[in-house]
């Protein structure tokens, strides 16, 4: 289904249109051998059809005052439907700069924001690391202050857009004694002497990802974002803002496989008719429905609890990610069950979903830290659920 969800302004009705229709005129399915060059492709046609605006502020090319959770939902949802490289490409462009406009100083906004929203510049986030995923708090890349500036070491690992990317906000420790609260955001430049990719890493969905590597690395005291000490801070609010359009690139995913499940049982004959008149068939199309509408809905409410600064937004959010991509797993799968045979064959657009979901249930919080993060904020509000 696809009805308009009631957290919406009139204009957003416009907007999904119009994503839907550059997508589907725009995106193929798989990249093909030349997966950089399709991802530089697309993010130049997200630049030139305006939607690369709605991932930074008005002040700064973008398409209104403050980015909005709805507008990235409406527009992940509808590239993801048709391909999951374009959902990906907008997704890290929102994810790399988001921090710049968050906290970033006058200069940094002015300099990275305007070629974000064009599409005339990459960015990327740069948090994880060998032995930092989930717990972000350990992670080792070293900032050390050195004549007026700082000079960066360390490894960051699964960097979406490494080798492509212009800018990177990267997160190192500035006071390795203080863990979380020694953490600092940097805005670092991709020509920056003694920043390398050291690995381009082939994943089970194609984008570019990999390894970069800083080694004596210099960087002046201007690329500092924010204050030393809040760079996960900063790296938190970026994610919460995220964290919901996770939940819609899964619902587009999860969308296009019901499509393609009814398009198939309905053309597929077994046993002298098609495979839609079973009610086994039937039953499965129905249950498939039923959970992606519910998992949209989830999703816009999040959006929109977001959108209004409510205080249930972070858990509105967790709750979302955590069920929208867990149902587009099980919608997938079953749609992949429907086609049977033909759905496992390489090339085909169920089992291209079928690998495209799985990454949604791990980056941007695993399915089970958004369970860590539903329960303390429903032990938080409910004071006699506390254990003890």
């Amino acid at each position: 289904m696809s009805s308009q969800p009631p957290f919406f302004e009139p204009d957003h009705a416009e907007l999904r249109e119009r994503v839907r229709a550059w997508a589907a005129a725009s995106s193929a399915g798989e990249p093909g051998a030349d997966v950089e060059g399709a991802a530089r492709a697309l993010l130049r046609g997200l630049g030139e059809a305006g939607l690369l605006r709605f991932a930074v502020p008005d002040r700064y090319g973008g398409a209104r005052r403050a980015v909005s959770a709805r507008d990235l939902c409406i527009i992940r949802e509808e590239l993801a439907r048709q391909s999951a490289l374009a959902d990906s490409m907008f997704a890290v462009q929102a994810l790399g700069s988001y921090p710049i406009s968050l906290c970033g100083s006058e200069a940094q906004k002015a300099a990275c924001l305007p070629p974000v929203a064009a599409g005339d510049a990459i960015a990327a986030f740069a948090l994880t690391e060998p032995e930092a995923g989930s717990d972000a708090a350990s992670l080792q890349t070293r900032a050390v202050r050195r004549d007026g500036g700082y000079v960066l070491q360390g490894t960051k690992r699964l960097i979406s857009n490494a080798g492509i990317a212009d800018t990177y906000v990267v997160f190192a420790s500035t006071d390795p004694a203080r863990r979380a609260e020694g953490i600092s955001a940097f805005v670092v430049p991709a020509r920056s002497a003694g920043l390398r990719v050291t690995e381009k890493t082939r994943v089970i969905s194609p984008h570019p990802i990999g390894t970069i590597v800083f080694k004596d690395c210099a960087i002046p005291e201007s690329a500092l974002l924010g204050k030393e000490g809040e760079g996960l801070k900063i790296a938190f609010a970026t994610l919460e803002l995220l964290r919901c359009t996770v939940g819609a690139a899964a619902v587009g995913l999860g969308q296009r496989a019901l499509e393609e499940a009814l398009g198939f049982s309905g053309r597929r004959r077994q046993f002298g008719r098609a495979l839609a008149e079973f009610q086994a068939t039937q039953f499965k199309l129905a249950e498939m429905a039923t959970a992606l509408e519910a998992a949209r809905l989830m999703v816009y409410q999040a959006a929109w609890t977001v959108d209004s600064g409510l205080p249930a937004a972070k858990l509105r959010s967790s709750m979302a990610k955590l069920y929208a991509t867990e149902t587009a797993q099980g919608v997938i799968d079953q749609a992949l069950q429907i086609h049977g045979g033909s759905g496992v064959v390489v090339g085909s657009v169920v089992e291209r979903l079928y690998r495209d979901i799985r990454a949604l249930r791990i980056y941007e919080g695993t399915s089970e830290i958004q369970k860590i993060v539903i329960a303390r904020e429903l032990l938080k509000t409910s004071p006699g659920a506390r254990p003890g």
